[in-house]
This record gives C-alpha cells, structure tokens and sequence, in this order.
C-alpha cells in the first residue's frame, strides 16, 4: 500500500509580533519528506491587520484549486500555491474549518460570529449564512444574508470551529459544547446527531450511512477518538510524543502551545486510515481497523507548531 501525501496549514501558537506565523506543507506519508510550499511570512499577500489570523487554517480543493481560510478571509491558490484571488465577508472573522461540498458550495466557520458562512464558488461570493446561539430548548440558528445588514453581533459564545459536508447533509460542531448537530440549509433546522468530548476538533462522520461514527481529534485528550452516537469511544489513536530535550519553545504555557495538542483530521477511505495533525508540527496516519500507526512526519520540533488543516493531496 501507498501512502498518500497530504497537504498541511500550520499555525504558531504563542508568538509574538514578529515572529514567523507558519505556512502550508507538502507531507509525503510514504517517504516521510516534506516541503514546505507557502509561507506565510513571504508570500505576496498583505497580512497587516489581520487580527487574529496566526497562519493558514482550512483547506479544500475545487477542480483545479485550492481554497484556504486564513483570518477573515478566503483565499484561491493554484498547484503551484500562486495566490489567485480572495474573498471577504464582514461576517467572516477568526475563520477555522472548511468543507466543499463536491458540487458548489464551500462552507466556512466563522469563529467569532458564531457562524457558518456559504460561499458559492461558481459567483464567487457568500450567499447564505447560520448563525447559531443557545437557548432554553437547545441550540438554534437564524439564516442570514452574509451580504445584508441584518447578521449578529461580533461574540465567539460557543468557539464554533467545525463544519463538514458529507452527502448534502452539513455537520457543525464547536469546542465549547459536547455535541456535533445537523443543520437545515434552508431552514437552519438544528438537530444533535452524536454526543463528543468537550475541548474536540475535527468531527466528522466515518464509515458508511449506517455505522453511526464520530471521529474527531479529542485534544483534551492529546489523542484521536471513534465513537459512536452515543459518546461510546469505539477506538483511541494516541497522539506521537517526543522527548522534551528534543524540542524548542517549551515551557511557554500561553494559548496551548505543548505538545500532543491534536487538530487537523482527514480521512483516506480507499486505504482505510485516518490522517491527524498534533504538535509539534507533526503529521500521523492509523490504520482504522487496527489501530497502528502506519506512519509520522515531523516538520518542526518547535511546539508551538501546530497543523490546522490537513486534507489528502489529490494530484
């Protein structure tokens, strides 16, 4: 078996003014080589007054393309990581995970409005957005115009960093609850579809429609989790640790910056393993079914590195 390569964003948790804010690599699981192809430092973009942006966060292909979130904005990349154009919205800010939908749209979280923007790639504009907020029954959203006037306040209640697609049906969950939801795209019909631990990335279905799995990147617990619906951990992969002598930045304490921090997460269904991102800078691929790991590469032993996106490289 082959192993695939994947390409990974980085963010450099606890840095200070100045200080490199990482970029996009090339991991080769099967050689164990990388490549770093965007840098966030010297690539021609102008990154003053990005508030809280920190690096390049999600990730996903369109045809020939390829879409990166990073602070309030979208970026379009060719093969070659040449910057193509970019998108923003006022409703966009402190954006985390993305997910294509396979035809159209691209769905994007929006952090700090609690809010999951829709962008169609074919006008290249946000035409729909859900905001979503707590209630006495639950968990609501309210369907907005990202391009109006009427969308909620600036507020990071519920630090909803998640979105993904599978079979026209869209998944969000956040970090501060234990529940991954559905969402009505036409009428922001929210309802629980599985139970997570508290402090997760990542979550997403696996398997078939009637398996009912959950896998995410449970970082409070610096390992990878499957569960079922019920919360019911069916497999744990635990994150690669290193020697503390071996790595740079220790000790900082600062914004999670240590090592076994788990975000990033995509699936390789055809060769059944699941592919994680953990600090410092490390990319790891399990076998589903036993448990192993199969392989790990480290791009950086500064912990403050820390992947964000991962998504299966598909040229």
């Amino acid at each position: 078996m082959t192993l695939p390569k994947v390409l990974m964003t980085d963010v450099i948790r606890s840095t200070q003014q100045g200080d490199s804010h990482g970029g996009a690599y090339l991991v080769d699981l099967e050689s164990g080589g990388f490549d770093q192809v965007l840098d966030w430092n010297s690539v021609d973009i102008n990154w003053e007054g990005r508030g809280m942006g920190r690096g390049l966060r999600g990730i996903c292909f369109v045809g020939d393309e390829i879409y990166i979130a990073a602070s309030d904005e979208l970026f379009v990349f060719d093969r070659s990581m040449k910057m193509l154009r970019s998108f923003k919205n006022k409703f966009l800010h402190h954006c985390h995970e993305i997910s294509f939908d396979g035809e159209r749209f691209i769905y994007v979280t929006s952090t700090s409005f609690d809010s999951v923007l829709r962008f169609d790639v074919v006008a290249g504009e946000f035409d729909r957005a859900w905001w979503f907020g707590a209630s006495k029954a639950g968990i609501v959203a309210r369907v907005y115009d990202p391009s109006g006037t009427e969308g909620p306040p600036l507020g990071d209640n519920l630090h909803l960093n998640q979105v993904f697609v599978k079979s026209g049906v869209v998944y969000v969950s956040a970090l501060r609850l234990g529940v991954m939801w559905t969402v009505g795209v036409e009428d922001g019909r929210v309802e629980m579809h599985a139970k997570v631990p508290s402090s997760t990335h990542n979550c997403q279905p696996i398997g078939g429609v009637g398996d009912g799995l959950v896998v995410m990147n449970s970082t409070g617990e610096d390992c990878v989790v499957i569960s079922d619906r019920r919360g019911k951990v069916m497999k744990r992969f635990e994150h690669p640790r290193y020697d503390e002598s071996a790595m740079s930045h220790t000790g900082i304490g600062d914004d999670h910056a240590r090592q076994g921090f788990g975000r990033g997460l995509c699936l390789d269904e055809e060769r059944g393993l699941v592919i994680v991102g953990s600090s410092p800078g490390t990319v790891s691929g399990f076998d589903r079914k036993s448990g192993e790991m199969v392989a790990s590469v480290n791009v950086s032993m500064d912990v403050r590195n820390a992947p964000h996106g991962l998504e299966i490289w598909p040229w």
